[in-house]
C-alpha cells in the first residue's frame, strides 16, 4: 500500500456484509476526487465481488472475519482482503468465464478484467488477496 493514509475497515460476517464495503469506498472516493469515474467503477465493482466471493465461500460455518484496506496513488487504486476463511483451491491464470448456463464461477474472472493486478496468497492460516487498478490518465 503506497497511500499516506489508507483506509480500512474490519467486517464479521455474519452480520457485516458487501454494504460495509461499499461504505469504505464511498469515504476512500471523497478522500480521493481526483480518481476518475471509470476506475473507481471497475475498481469498486471488483472489490465487492471480491468481498462477496469471500462472505460466501470462504465461511466454512462460523463466520468469516476480514480486513479490507484500501490505498490510492497518483498511478494505481490498491486494495488488500485479508479473510480467516478455509483455505481456496485457487489457480488464478486459470480463471475464465463459465458457458452461460453455469450458475457460478464468474467472481475471479470479471475481478480480473476489472484490475490490471489480481493476487492470492495463503499465509499462517490467513488468506490474503489483493488487487489494483492502474489510474486512467486525463
Amino acid at each position: 500500500m503506497c497511500d499516506a493514509e489508507p483506509q480500512s475497515l474490519a467486517l464479521s460476517s455474519p452480520p457485516d456484509d458487501v454494504d460495509s464495503v461499499h461504505e469504505l469506498l464511498e469515504a476512500v472516493w471523497r478522500k480521493h476526487d481526483d480518481v476518475r469515474d471509470l476506475d473507481r467503477m471497475a475498481f469498486e465493482t471488483a472489490l465487492v465481488e471480491l468481498a462477496s466471493n469471500v462472505i460466501r465461500h470462504a465461511d466454512a460455518g462460523s463466520g468469516v472475519r476480514c480486513s479490507v484496506t484500501v490505498a490510492v496513488t497518483e498511478s494505481r487504486v490498491e486494495a488488500t482482503l485479508v479473510d480467516t476463511g478455509e483455505a481456496g483451491d485457487i489457480v488464478l491464470t486459470a480463471a475464465q468465464l463459465p458457458d452461460d448456463l453455469a450458475e457460478s464461477g464468474r467472481g475471479l474472472p470479471i475481478i480480473q478484467a476489472l484490475v490490471d493486478e489480481l493476487t492470492y496468497t495463503r499465509d499462517g492460516g490467513l488468506n490474503r488477496w489483493c488487487i489494483a487498478r492502474d489510474r486512467e490518465r486525463c
